[in-house]
């Protein structure tokens, strides 16, 4: 299939994951894709997976500095960008007793001040028409212990995604944020990185790499941003 033939992607995580899939996936469907990383061994990893058909730029996603650094490289390669993925993000689960500040300001500055700056960025070389698709999670909507500082963070990309897509539209970018549920990934294998709460109910029904899929398909421009979650349902938030 050939859906983004032709087309420039950005994906911020894109090293593994949802965002390493999703690439693998856009690559199929025709683009040429740049993808984020901080880890040199993952990144590695990901070159094995996607070889030359993939710009891989090293970056710290909650540094402010780093995405202008990053919007440079992606200047220099592609001139223009159609679709940007922001996958990137720090999962921290524990109790709200267990936070300090160092911690706090980590996880926003990755899930939120580094997203914000990114797309600030961005602005000068996104297409018309463009699409922004933020990852958020499903524990924006639920209230799962142990995961505050993580759900308020996306949260807040829900809310950005809410608050763009009526300043952007505009400019002919069109913004939508997606919700998944628990995925097996190498950010989540880790026991320090699951919220200890038991949820047999949950069942994906999506593979990881189509959720950017779907939001990016073309949908009317005068709606506001539907979230899309990882089982199937789409929520419509006016």
């Amino acid at each position: 299939m050939s859906r983004l033939q032709n087309k420039t992607a950005l994906i911020t995580g894109g090293t593994s994951g949802i965002g390493l899939e999703t690439a693998r996936q856009f690559i199929a469907e025709g683009a040429r894709v740049a993808v984020t990383g901080t880890n040199p061994a993952t990144i590695e990893t990901a070159r094995a997976v996607l070889g030359d058909k993939a710009l891989f730029i090293q970056a710290n996603a909650g540094d402010v500095a780093g995405q202008k650094a990053v919007v440079e490289a992606v200047k220099a390669a592609f001139g223009h960008l159609d679709i940007l993925f922001v996958n990137a993000g720090a999962a921290d689960f524990r109790p709200i007793e267990q936070f300090d500040e160092e911690a706090f300001d980590r996880s926003v500055a990755i899930n939120v001040k580094g997203p914000f700056f990114l797309i600030q960025a961005l602005l000068p070389i996104l297409a018309n028409p463009a699409s922004i698709v933020l990852n958020t999670s499903i524990n924006a909507h639920i209230g799962m212990p142990n995961t505050s500082v993580y759900a308020l963070t996306k949260a807040a990309l829900l809310s950005f995604a809410k608050t763009l897509s009526g300043e952007l539209i505009g400019r002919g970018i069109r913004v939508n944020a997606v919700s998944p549920g628990p995925v097996s990934t190498p950010s989540t294998a880790s026991s320090a990185c699951r919220p200890r709460i038991p949820m047999p109910w949950l069942r994906p029904r999506s593979p990881p790499g189509d959720l950017a899929m779907r939001a990016k398909l073309p949908r009317p421009w005068f709606s506001l941003p539907p979230t899309i979650d990882l089982y199937g349902r789409q929520r419509i938030d006016h």
